[in-house]
């Protein structure tokens, strides 16, 4: 449960002319793969400065943990930097959370994007600032599995104070998990193998009175079936008060159990609203959602509204 003494902080919204950093604190990327994101953030007027190590590669980490804790805290403590874009996700960000500068991130809030592994991040980051942040995509934009609805929907989480709502879709894998209900708390999660492996951190948050995101890809579903089951041993679900399914990208193929029966039976009995369908995570059309501030799931209307 969020403590009255420790307020959420919002970061200001992003404004035409801002400077945003392109940061890559996890898996290495290209100033190719970068440039589409480039673009579509000089359209919106945003000022796109990659990292100095933004196209580092040390293996499968985008340069050494000294690099890349450097250019987050180098971009926390700029006050010509409005926010903070991940490049992309992979692996590795857990390796250099506890560098981070957290009084250079209370004193100058700035916006975080990103997802997949970034959900460690800004993880981190709501356990060192209580900073709010943006699930969405990263700068390493592909235009074939995020289309001008992902980017309108990142660009609307970013730049303006609307709310955000995400209708669950027939089409998406996860639509048919869901148990009736309504729930409001604030929204938290991402990526449901960075929610796990945060057991035991410091940073895994207290999900009482929670609606919490999970999405994944690549994960049978005797694996996410043993993730939901860890979650549940460990007692973080104890106390929640619903949870958004968004997308299981590539999660059942070859398996007689598929990733809804799964979901069904490991969420089902949890007394609790469960809402899936949600076009976010690693899938085709992914849409943005800030994490970290209050959010409604309803599952009549099949509808997660967050606030800005």
């Amino acid at each position: 449960m969020i403590s009255e003494d420790c307020a959420v902080v919002r970061p200001p919204v992003l404004r035409p002319g801002d400077a945003v950093a392109l940061v890559s604190p996890s898996g290495p990327t290209s100033p190719e793969r970068v440039a589409r994101g480039v673009e579509l953030l000089t359209g919106w007027g945003l000022r796109p400065v990659p990292a100095p190590n933004a196209y580092a590669r040390h293996g499968y980490l985008a340069g050494t943990d000294d690099v890349r804790a450097a250019d987050l805290n180098a971009a926390f403590a700029d006050p010509e930097i409005r926010g903070v874009i991940c490049t992309r996700g992979g692996y590795g960000v857990q390796r250099i959370v506890d560098a981070i500068d957290m009084a250079a991130v209370r004193r100058d809030p700035k916006v975080v994007a990103g997802f997949s592994d970034i959900t460690a991040l800004q993880f981190a980051l709501w356990r060192g600032a209580r900073l709010a942040g943006v699930h969405g995509p990263g700068a390493a934009w592909r235009d074939e599995r995020t289309p001008l609805r992902s980017a309108e929907s990142l660009h609307a989480a970013l730049m303006t104070t609307e709310d955000v709502s995400v209708s669950a879709v027939p089409a998406e894998d996860t639509f048919a998990v869901r148990v009736p209900g309504r729930a409001t708390g604030t929204l938290l999660g991402g990526n449901l193998c960075m929610i796990v492996a945060s057991i035991g951190t410091p940073d895994l948050p207290d999900l009482t009175g929670a609606v919490l995101l999970i999405e994944d890809v690549q994960e049978p579903p005797y694996k996410v079936d043993r993730m939901l089951t860890q979650l549940r041993r460990a007692g973080a679900l104890d106390g929640l008060a619903g949870v958004a399914v968004g997308q299981f990208t590539d999660c059942g193929d070859g398996w007689d159990t598929t990733i809804v029966d799964v979901l069904t039976e490991r969420l089902g009995d949890l007394g609790v609203p469960v809402l899936g369908g949600l076009p976010i995570g690693h899938g085709p059309d992914q849409l943005t959602v800030p994490v970290g501030t209050p959010a409604t799931l309803n599952t009549e209307t099949g509808t997660l509204t967050v606030s800005p």
